[in-house]
């Protein structure tokens, strides 16, 4: 099976607010809970391919919230269009909140979809530019500050989502950290893969600690360490719980969970991890 960060490569390219919160607070009456839970689409990339609007109502009736969409090869949403798909996701009790797209010659239109469906974030999937080295990162950082003037202009906020590759080192430097030192973290948001993060030797708290507040959006996936891939929360090395315990550092403001890789049905994988989340006291 193809990968998403392969496909994502040969394609070019969560502050717990009040009312927004993941997190529904209890105070005395017992431990916080996770509410509000998303997800991102491209965990059941082939069965929104087949039937978008049956299968969003599939996430519906099993608890999702707050969607997150990807590129695929009926567009930007599926085969729907930007107002068709915003109406959908509302009557199902339900809200597209963010999308991967590529900041490519198709830019301005991906913009402009975007802000019909109403949609907060616009998350770049992958670098503008090739090129493991600090010089093409400082390129990119210049490109994501020129995407985040078009988003802020449709009243979107612009966003990078990375992989594995973006902890690399130059002569020392981590290659991720020229894109968070070189971007206004006003403007450019990041969006943390928190699965990738530990898996490159990494620990997302740190990054919390060190940029308190630049992470809005997370990934929320478990990894599998022998195979180097997501697996069903609770069977692979990421400590899912301790990381929710830390959303207050990073702000987070939206958690999509993904899963590209199963052990049987996409489906009965997505129905485990909301599960899963919803026994978790933090």
């Amino acid at each position: 099976m193809t990968s998403r960060r392969d496909f994502l490569r040969s394609s070019g390219c969560l502050a717990l607010g009040a009312l927004l919160s993941p997190l529904a607070t209890q105070a005395a009456k017992g431990p916080a809970k996770i509410k509000d839970v998303g997800i991102q689409l491209y965990t059941v990339r082939n069965e929104m391919l087949a039937d978008a609007v049956g299968t969003l109502k599939q996430l519906a009736a099993i608890g999702y919230k707050q969607l997150e969409s990807a590129r695929s090869a009926k567009g930007l949403y599926y085969g729907l269009q930007p107002k068709e798909i915003r109406k959908i996701t509302q009557d199902l009790g339900m809200t597209l909140r963010s999308g991967h797209v590529a900041v490519d010659k198709d830019w301005e239109r991906t913009v402009a979809a975007a802000a019909e469906t109403g949609q907060e974030y616009l998350i770049c999937s992958s670098l503008p530019a090739e090129g493991q080295t600090v010089s093409n990162y400082t390129r990119c950082a210049d490109i994501f500050s020129k995407s985040a003037e078009d988003c802020k202009k449709a009243g979107i906020l612009f966003g990078y989502h990375n992989h594995e590759y973006e902890f690399e080192k130059e002569n020392g430097q981590v290659l991720y950290d020229v894109l968070l030192a070189q971007t206004d973290p006003e403007m450019v948001k990041m969006e943390m893969d928190l699965g990738w993060v530990v898996l490159s030797g990494y620990d997302p708290i740190d990054y919390f600690n060190k940029y308190p507040g630049r992470f809005p959006l997370w990934h929320l996936k478990d990894m599998d360490k022998t195979k180097l891939q997501s697996t069903e929360f609770g069977k692979g090395a990421i400590n899912i719980k301790q990381l929710m315990q830390n959303a207050g550092k990073s702000k987070m403001k939206y958690f999509f969970v993904e899963q590209e890789e199963y052990a049987g049905e996409p489906m009965a994988s997505v129905k485990h991890n909301y599960n899963y989340l919803q026994k978790l006291s933090l």
